[in-house]
């Protein structure tokens, strides 16, 4: 073939015709499979005896009755996805209790004992060295204005030093000061900042640990309410199967007086017998599916895997025959649009964004701050022993001067309590002015985040669009199942009621030698067939109201429960 590197003369020479190909397959004869063993040739099963008629690990003489009230409440009260969600609101409180407390006041301060020992550097002193203690004790205390952004500061100091320099005057020297300062934010973080953001998304949060904990609620309902159903379509099935097995051996009976009276031939009685066999089997497959339906339904209203409902046999109570709702599409449409939890949940990420569009705003501002403070010192002590002026002293040149006097006053006002000058407005110090922090070409951070911030909004509207539409499918849905369910159960009704009649007409005809064992068995099979799906459409009914319920977010309305989380 070209494009292969041959020829059509390479190719001259003849080749195996392939295998006949039938369907994609190639034909395999019964010669070709010589040599290869058979799977278990000529099996005969030698089992007669039927096995024990129970569900593992259920005592089927402890009957525990149940209502679908009971096993709501039993769900919403044992679950443990409704247990986590309980966890995460208490989580959300102490998320709002941390992001407040940035705004309580803080004392903080600290004290130490300080000695040491430097060489003498100044020609004012004959010491070869200094040596220095000092004792401090400092405390102050912080507040805000949460509204406003407003910092309060007040402080108190206090230092004892201890010296044997001798040009100091005082030792002990004792040094206090009183101080109180205000900082006002004028632009940027006056109206908002990051801890009233962090506060106000911290209570968002605890509304949608609440709407979450709904949702939870809700699921937990609809899947109780369709597990209960099930289980009670499983149970009222093996009733069923169990009648069909009675009528099967009543017929069974009933033939081998045919066969007695020389009606049927004895090979009629095989097919009777096949049909028992089989009906038993049909038994064993339904008791199968009630212990799925039971074991579904516990695990969702067990409290854990030792309570002692795994080992009681459930028995739903509930009449089967529920109220199916009339309602228009648009009124179900607008009660989902109000109800439905992913839509407040999707709400409250509206709100946080906008919070965090409110903050990105404030920080484009510029960040300009006002800021005044005022401290009172005072100082005291006692004079130093050691000390020795560099200087000719007034009172040695002069006792009665006024320089002498002036000095005397002045030690006077040195020493003693330190209290007295800050009580006295001695030493007072005022400040008032502002700082700022300014970037040259604009703050490129905040800009960014903000349009992050806008965006993501856009993104919540689509989300929002997205979810509406997607719970408008489900109310249709559910809708269009309930009107279909309906009609399941009508035509499942006529034709149970219909087999019902040809089952009982195909028995007298072969009671008058007018039908065949066939036929009659035929019949019954069909009556048991139909007798499951009208008991199917029931519950599927019912399952198809649980749904409607869930769509539009009115399976707690609807069952008459109200949901509180446990503090």
């Amino acid at each position: 073939m070209v494009g292969t590197g041959q020829t059509f003369a390479q190719s001259a020479t003849p080749t195996p015709a392939p295998s006949p190909i039938v369907a994609g397959k190639q034909n395999v004869t019964r010669e070709d499979l010589k040599g290869i063993p058979e799977i278990a040739p000529a099996y005969q099963s030698e089992i007669r005896d039927l096995p024990d008629l129970g569900r593992i690990g259920v005592d089927i003489t402890r009957q525990k009755t149940l209502t679908l009230r009971e096993a709501i409440e039993l769900a919403l009260t044992n679950n443990r996805d409704i247990e986590v969600s309980r966890k995460t609101a208490r989580i959300a409180e102490f998320d709002l209790d941390s992001a407040r407390a940035f705004y309580q006041p803080r004392l903080s301060g600290q004290t130490y004992y300080d000695r040491s020992t430097v060489p003498n550097v100044s020609i004012f002193s004959s010491n070869q060295k200094t040596t220095q203690g000092t004792l401090l004790g400092n405390a102050s205390l912080q507040a805000f204005a949460p509204h406003n952004g407003t910092v309060f500061t007040g402080s108190f100091n206090n230092q004892r030093v201890t010296t044997d320099n001798p040009i100091s005057i005082l030792s002990p020297q004792l040094n206090s000061n009183v101080g109180f300062s205000v900082l006002q934010p004028l632009f940027r973080g006056r109206k908002f900042d990051q801890s009233r953001r962090t506060i106000e998304i911290a209570k968002k949060n605890i509304s949608l640990t609440d709407t979450q904990f709904r949702q939870r609620s809700i699921e937990t309902v609809s899947a109780v309410q369709k597990a209960y159903w099930d289980l009670t379509y499983a149970l009222r099935n093996l009733q069923v199967q169990r009648d069909a097995v009675r009528d099967a051996k009543d017929q069974l009976t009933h033939n081998r007086r045919l066969v007695d009276e020389g009606q049927l031939a004895p090979i009629d009685i095989v097919a009777a017998e096949t049909q028992v066999a089989n009906f038993e089997s049909a038994v064993y497959d339904a008791l199968n599916t009630v212990n799925l339906s039971e074991n579904l339904l516990k695990n969702l209203i067990a409290p854990n895997r030792n309570d002692e409902l795994w080992s009681q046999a459930l028995t739903p109570v509930e009449p089967v025959e529920q109220v199916t709702p009339r309602t228009t599409l648009i009124e179900a449409i607008n009660l989902a649009v109000d109800n439905r939890p992913e839509l407040e949940v999707n709400k409250v990420q509206k709100d946080i964004n906008l919070l965090d569009q409110k903050l990105y705003r404030e920080q484009k501002k510029p960040q300009i701050d006002f800021t005044t403070s005022i401290t009172e010192t005072g100082i005291g002590g006692s004079q130093n022993p050691k000390f020795t002026s560099p200087f000719t002293p007034p009172c040695v040149v002069n006792p009665a001067s006024p320089a002498c006097l002036q000095q005397i006053a002045n030690l006077a006002l040195l020493t003693g309590d330190p209290f007295r000058g800050i009580f006295a407005d001695r030493y007072p110090v005022f400040r008032v002015g502002v700082q700022f922090n300014l970037p040259l070409f604009g703050d490129k951070t905040a800009a960014a985040q903000l349009g992050h911030s806008l965006v993501e909004a856009e993104r919540i509207e689509v989300q929002r669009e997205q979810l509406e539409q997607g719970i408008q499918v489900e109310v249709r849905n559910a809708l269009q199942s309930i009107r279909t369910a309906e009609a399941r159960l009508r035509a499942t009704a006529i034709a149970r009621e219909n087999t019902a009649k040809q089952y009982e007409s195909e028995q007298r005809k072969l009671d008058n030698g007018q039908s065949d064992v066939y036929k009659v068995l035929e019949r019954q099979t069909a009556l048991t067939a139909a007798r499951s799906s009208e008991l199917r459409a029931r519950t599927e009914l019912n399952k198809s109201i649980a749904e409607l319920q869930r769509a539009t977010g009115n399976s707690l309305k609807a069952n008459d429960i109200e949901t509180k989380l446990k503090k």
